[in-house]
């Protein structure tokens, strides 16, 4: 099999080629879509899914079916969370306004969010979404250090902005990133061998020299703490400190992309980023923090913001408005008050172990990867042990047809990506374990 690296959007896409086979009410929305949406609307599953409402860890579809959500992490603490509805629906009643006038909500929101973090950072910035986040903290680091490089992984993915965009190379088609980013492997054992910490952190510090030799300082290293997109790796906690320290040596500040590791995720706090024992300097965070409403945020450092402040103004008109602040403070209390945090580690240890053993058995279930609830499965050839992500793209239709949800990751798209609602329940895994062992992949 000759790997080929998959753009992110197109890993596990509807191809929209004939609506001959789909239901009737799906074909027609296909149909109403592409005539309205144009060449750069995605859809996931050879089936695309009609849904109409969701509860906790289940979408459900237009003909009645429940689906089990082991995909979407936007929804953090689950699909129409009663608290989180009731507090959106108690404020889009009573007021929605900007930031420029005071009001308590996003003042409670903020000074609760805060208390989550380590010091020094003590400082938040309200966005509506992780791109808006990500293209801030990069002005921020490029302001602070006068550098304009950005190191990240080779298959990262940090939003769309124009800025954001050129530090995602998952999301280009064709070519790569600019000049002024330089990319690096993904931490694992195949890339470092058995000392990642000390292999991740030389590569960076490689990068790093690469754009020393052509004329670019170094502005940032940006990294999702539990690289994702590239694959999900998580382990061993810690081996992202020594990177952290040759980036700062040289000049540079850490962004901790915790859109997807964050708010109890990884089952080990709030953040991502505290598994590896580092504080950093930036932080910003999307919509799970609203449940999927559009709020999403940076943190840092007052001194930080205080010399951005000096050279810019910046004013998000819907940043932290009070019904997406009313949403996020819900978030909190939920996670607090249902142990999220405790049941993502618990359920998502369970999980892994479970897909572990099952591995024994089914040998083309290859490396289990991750942190909580959030996985990675390699998806190999039996005989070869090589990368197939072909037959991860069959599993992936497989469950959707045994109504169990899931996504796909990493550079060949042969990865499982499990990142589903944190309220995920030992019967969901069960259902899971069962429909996957009836696969016929």
């Amino acid at each position: 099999m000759t790997e080929k690296t998959q753009q992110i959007l197109a890993l596990n896409a509807f191809d929209g080629t004939s609506t001959a086979a789909l239901a009737p009410d799906v074909a027609v929305l296909v149909e109403r879509r592409r005539r309205s949406f144009g060449a750069t609307s995605v859809l996931f599953y050879e089936e695309p899914l009609h849904v109409v409402t969701g509860r906790g860890t289940r979408l459900i579809t237009a003909d009645g079916t429940a689906c089990l959500d082991l995909y979407n992490n936007v929804p953090s603490v689950g699909h129409c969370h009663p608290r989180v509805v009731a507090a959106v629906q108690d404020q889009v009643a009573r007021l929605n306004i900007h930031t420029r006038y005071l009001f308590d909500v996003v003042h409670d929101y903020a000074e609760k969010l805060l208390a989550t973090f380590p010091a020094p950072l003590d400082k938040a910035i309200f966005t509506c979404t992780g791109s808006e986040s990500n293209d801030f903290a990069l002005r921020l680091a490029r302001l602070a250090t006068g550098g304009m490089g950005v190191v990240v992984t080779e298959t990262a993915y940090h939003g769309n902005t124009t800025a954001v965009t050129e530090v995602s190379p998952s999301s280009y088609k064709h070519g790569r990133p600019p000049a002024h980013v330089r990319t690096v492997p993904a931490p694992h054992p195949s890339n470092y061998g058995a000392d990642v910490a000390g292999g991740f952190a030389a590569a960076v510090e490689a990068a790093i020299d690469a754009m020393a030799a052509d004329g670019i300082a170094v502005a940032a290293l940006l990294c999702d703490s539990i690289f994702s997109s590239d694959g999900v790796y998580a382990d061993p906690p810690g081996f992202l400190a020594a990177a952290v320290d040759r980036v700062r040596a040289r000049g540079g500040l850490f962004i901790a992309d915790e859109v997807q590791p964050g708010f109890g995720r990884t089952g080990a706090g709030m953040w991502g980023f505290a598994r590896h024992g580092v504080v950093p300097d930036v932080v910003t965070m999307g919509k799970p923090m609203g449940n999927g409403l559009p709020i999403a945020g940076v943190v840092t450092r007052a001194d930080l913001l205080e010399r951005f402040a000096g050279e810019f103004g910046y004013f998000n008109t819907f940043g932290g408005n009070p019904v997406a602040s009313a949403a996020a403070l819900a978030v909190l209390d939920v996670i607090a008050e249902e142990g999220l945090v405790a049941n993502a580690a618990r359920v998502g240890g369970r999980l892994a172990g479970e897909l572990r053993t099952l591995s024994k058995a089914r040998p083309a279930i290859g490396e289990v990867r991750g942190a909580g609830l959030y996985l990675g499965v390699d998806i190999v050839d039996p005989a070869t042990g090589a990368a197939d992500p072909a037959a991860a793209t069959r599993l992936i239709n497989q469950l959707r047809a045994r109504r169990v949800l899931i996504g796909a990751a990493g550079p060949l798209g042969h990865v499982l990506k499990i990142r589903s609602p944190l309220c995920l329940s030992d019967a969901d895994v069960d259902l899971f374990l069962e429909a996957l062992a009836d696969c016929p992949f």
